[in-house]
């Protein structure tokens, strides 16, 4: 699909949309329960749907409704399949409860069989869990045994959550030992929350965690998933760059880290050079970009080598996007650099398959003097499926195109 947006300044009011973050959590837990479970959730994107899939893929029953989903015990016979579509966050988290409860299978699509996932399997290969492959798709089997398990905590939060939900089945106590420093520690803050509300203790260490076995998963019956501050930045950013954008559905408090969306739009607003650390936003990246493009000054993004790794190579095309837009930003090996001239000319921007990339551009036409052209712009879907009616919602004038 390829969207053409006409410039015109976003206005007026929206809520959030469900964190999938927050989502996954409480699937994964539910699926791990005793007792039936309601997550509220107001918008299933591809990424929550994927881990749906999985846990069907346990025994679990899962069925739909207008205001989220209900989640049965492991009654039904377990398929064993757990296709992860695109989601690295389904495939991290899913990957050791799989291992802890017997195998399976994994499979997915895109640019997930290429995203590192060795340094988890590694550990769970050293605990007893055996895969046939080392990418998707393979098998897993063996189970896992409980000890001590040590893994790098600078390449993704995702496999000390993924461990968090795994290692309380187990029938003896176990140890999470992280062997660098912990990056995007909140999404951390995020699992043991909500592992909390379903009753399981874990104890925080001097250098990662103390997991007691032989526990088990208690419904507390239902839980309305947070709102999503990291989709919410996309409309906080295009507020900052037009007219006023109000939003409903937020926690200030939540455990997320993307909720420094609105500090650092506040520290755009004034002219100069500033540097921006990326150590525990890196999904604000792309859109914060944008909002750098549509200030006065250098913006220097620090710590952004884990870009690489995600849908895209973000490093490098959210440089792409800028420049196409007409805009100017550079890359090294750990920072992007953006000069900000207030405007952007418009374009045409490839989504590169990434959401985020799509959506951000959506956002930068705010402030371009010519329509943007979004090229496989469907990958909003993965995340956010009804962006572009919410953008028209608020104002905005896009429509679907033909390219030849």
């Amino acid at each position: 699909m390829n969207i053409r947006i006409t410039p015109k300044k976003l206005h007026g009011s929206i809520a959030a949309i469900t964190a999938k973050a927050s989502a996954h959590r409480m699937i994964i837990c539910a699926a791990l329960s005793d007792a039936p479970f309601f997550a509220g959730v107001n918008l299933f994107s591809e990424d929550i749907n994927a881990t749906l899939e999985c846990v069907k893929g346990l025994g679990c029953g899962v069925e739909k409704t207008n205001s989220g989903v209900l989640l049965t015990p492991r009654t039904v016979p377990a398929g064993r399949e757990f296709p992860c579509s695109e989601s690295g966050s389904t495939l991290r988290l899913m990957l050791p409860v799989a291992a802890a409860l017997g195998g399976g299978s994994f499979s997915g699509h895109g640019r997930l069989p290429e995203r590192p996932t060795g340094a988890l399997m590694d550990c769970l290969a050293a605990h007893g869990a055996c895969f046939s492959k080392e990418r998707l798709p393979f098998e897993v089997s063996g189970k896992l045994t409980p000890g001590k398990f040590s893994l790098p905590g600078n390449i993704s939060s995702q496999f000390v959550s993924g461990l968090l939900f795994a290692l309380p089945l187990l029938e003896g106590d176990s140890e999470i030992v992280l062997t660098s420093p912990l990056v995007s520690k909140g999404y951390v803050d995020l699992t043991l929350d909500a592992i909390g509300r379903f009753g399981i203790r874990v104890t925080a260490t001097e250098k990662g965690f103390f997991v007691p076995g032989n526990q088990r998963y208690v419904s507390p019956g239902r839980i309305d998933c947070e709102g999503d501050w990291s989709n919410a930045a996309f409309w906080l950013t295009a507020g900052f760059l037009g007219e006023e954008i109000s939003m409903t559905g937020l926690d200030p408090d939540s455990a997320q880290k993307d909720k420094k969306v609105t500090e650092i739009l506040e520290e755009m607003k004034h002219p100069g050079d500033i540097t921006v650390s990326c150590s525990d936003i890196p999904d604000l990246v792309p859109v914060l970009s944008v909002a750098a493009s549509g200030r006065i000054g250098k913006t220097v993004f620090t710590e952004t080598a884990r870009l690489r790794i995600k849908e895209s190579d973000r490093a490098a095309t959210v440089c792409a996007m800028l420049e196409n837009l007409g805009g100017k930003a550079e890359m090294d090996d750990d920072s992007i650099t953006v000069y900000g001239t207030g405007r952007l000319n418009g374009g045409t921007v490839d989504s590169f398959g990434d959401h985020r990339i799509a959506m951000s551009a959506a956002v930068a036409a705010v402030i371009c003097s010519s329509p943007v052209i979004i090229t496989g712009a469907q990958a909003a879907n993965k995340s956010y499926p009804r962006f572009f009616e919410d953008y028209k919602m608020l104002g905005g004038e896009c429509y679907e195109i033909g390219l030849w």
